[in-house]
This record gives structure tokens, C-alpha cells and sequence, in this order.
């Protein structure tokens, strides 16, 4: 299978990769004049590109083919407060890029021990697992936003609060397949205070159960990306 390169500014009928990436291509992938790649650039598009000019620092490609990956008929987006272990939120991006996620946004709630994030590094690690799992469309990534900033903006139709609060929570499997897109709000270390909760119920988001185990953060963020896409497939 040809390597795979992320191209966001490509444009047709050749293409220079940058510096580290022609370093990478030619010095430790030994690719060559003739050698095949993929390139991608995380809006939908993949091309097959040949190497013409293998050299280390603007290795030269000319397009060979173009393949047009539509989205998927719904989307996902994640609403989770950042861990205080910001190792927990890389691992979550890397997993919910390769599974597929549409849209992630940064929550900072009450309870949250991390109050700043810095997305460079996320960003990257977005980009490298759609290069390895071989997806065509890139999550969008937003800033660390306040909570009460976040909940005007999202349909309450589609969305649901994941929370642990003594309350009637609707399994997640049991409503995520009739939206057409879906919105999950994922709360910090210590969960949604029940201030929170009420805003949120308040404006008609509803209240959803992970399953009957209590799970960190980024593993009920994870599980519900994932429950999301199950029940879809299964309403098919």
C-alpha cells in the first residue's frame, strides 16, 4: 500500500511536499523516482501521485489519479472537557479520528482542572491518524470554550449530556440512530456539577447513560462515538 501524505493546499497537476515531509519520503521511507504515494487532504479528496524528482528537501509528485469521498450520510460531533492528564486527550483525538468523528469541541466546565489547550499538537496527531487509518476527512477541532458559551450553539434535537448524576438517563444506543447528526457532551474528572446539567436540560438536551460502568473521560467520549456509529449501522 502506497504511503500516505497529508496535502491541504495541494493543488493539480504536481505537488511539492514540504521540507520534513520530502525528508521523511526520501531519507527514511527511500522512496524514489517513480514511487507511488497517496496524498489526502482531509477534505474529502485522496489522489495517487508519483515521485518525478526525489529529493530530500522538495520532493516533487505529479498527480496520477483523484478520488472524491463523499461524507457520511450523519455526522458526529464531540462536546468534552480536556483531562488534567492532557496525554488522555491525545489518546482520545488519535482514536476518534480513526473510528470517525466529524467535529470535536473543548469544553471548560466548572470541574475542569484544565483551563487552557493548545490545539498545535492536537491537530497533528488528528492528521497523522487519518493518514494511518486511511480516512478522507479530518475532524474539525475547537478551541477550549466555556460551557455556558458552548450550549446556545448546539440543537438540542440532536444533542445529549453524558453525565453520572442521579437523574432518568435514556441509553445513548436508543436514540443516537433516529438523529440525523449527533452531538455527545462528555464531562470533566468529577463530572457535569448539577448546575450544569439543568442549564443544559433546561434548553432541551437531553440526559443519556453510557452503559451501567463508570468510565474516565476520554474512554466515555470514545464509547460514545462509537455507540453512536453502531446505532446507525443497525438502523440501516
Amino acid at each position: 500500500m502506497p504511503h500516505t501524505f497529508y496535502a491541504p493546499d495541494l493543488a493539480l497537476p504536481t505537488y511539492t511536499l514540504p521540507e520534513d515531509e520530502s525528508k521523511h519520503a526520501i531519507r527514511v521511507l527511500r522512496l524514489g523516482t517513480g514511487d507511488t504515494v497517496t496524498l489526502v487532504n482531509g477534505q474529502g479528496s485522496i489522489w495517487q501521485a508519483e515521485v518525478t524528482d526525489a529529493n530530500p528537501k522538495r520532493c516533487q509528485l505529479r498527480i496520477t489519479d483523484e478520488t472524491q469521498v463523499p461524507r457520511r450520510a450523519y455526522q458526529v460531533h464531540l462536546a468534552v472537557a480536556p483531562t488534567k492528564n492532557l496525554d488522555r486527550m491525545e489518546w482520545l483525538v488519535e482514536k476518534a479520528t480513526e473510528i470517525g468523528v466529524d467535529h470535536i469541541t473543548f469544553l471548560r466546565c466548572a470541574r475542569s482542572e484544565r483551563r487552557e489547550l493548545k490545539l498545535d499538537r492536537l491537530e497533528k496527531i488528528a492528521v497523522s491518524a487519518l493518514k494511518q487509518s486511511g480516512q478522507a476527512w479530518l475532524p474539525a477541532l475547537e478551541e477550549l470554550t466555556d460551557f455556558a458559551r458552548v450550549l446556545p450553539t448546539l440543537d438540542p434535537t440532536t444533542t445529549f449530556i453524558a453525565h453520572l448524576a442521579d437523574d432518568e438517563r435514556t441509553e445513548l444506543a436508543q436514540v443516537a440512530g433516529s438523529a440525523p447528526t449527533c452531538c455527545i457532551l462528555i464531562g470533566p474528572e468529577g463530572d457535569f456539577t448539577p448546575e450544569e446539567i439543568a442549564a443544559a436540560r433546561q434548553v432541551g438536551i437531553r440526559p443519556v447513560a453510557l452503559g451501567l460502568m463508570r468510565l474516565r473521560t476520554e474512554t466515555a467520549a470514545l464509547a460514545a462515538v462509537h455507540t453512536v456509529h453502531i446505532a446507525k449501522l443497525l438502523q440501516r
